[in-house]
């Protein structure tokens, strides 16, 4: 079954990427904001995966 979720993920995930690239396109300066938010959101999970 976990099979059939993953193609569905992988059309999720090229959806949001091709809207956050014409965004990025259109608007430069958001990327700051995006890759901002990304390291804050990646640098909590991995503290909490640390000291979990």
């Amino acid at each position: 079954m976990p099979f059939i979720a993953q193609p569905s993920l992988g059309l999720i995930g090229g959806i949001l990427s091709l809207i956050f690239g014409i965004v990025v396109l259109i608007f430069p300066r958001i990327l700051n904001y995006l890759v901002g938010i990304i390291l804050i959101i990646w640098g909590v999970l991995a503290l909490i995966g640390y000291f979990s």
